[in-house]
């Protein structure tokens, strides 16, 4: 699997929706192909939800 193929898995319902929305004018303005910018979108989806987990886990530890 490429990273291109990687990030975009991330892209799913709403977030596929603004993947699609954002990534043409970001494209153009950075000079880079639309489905660069839909992978690092889902790149940062994905991120983000790690980071939720990981934040969640560790309050759940603390309190037992």
């Amino acid at each position: 699997m490429d990273t291109i193929s990687l990030g975009k898995s991330g892209l799913k319902g709403w977030r596929a929706r603004v993947a699609d929305t954002v990534a043409p004018p970001v494209a153009r303005r950075a000079g880079v192909a639309d489905d660069d910018v839909r992978a690092v979108i889902g790149a940062l989806f994905f991120a983000l939800s790690v980071v939720y987990v990981v934040g969640t886990v560790k309050r759940m530890a603390a309190r037992s």
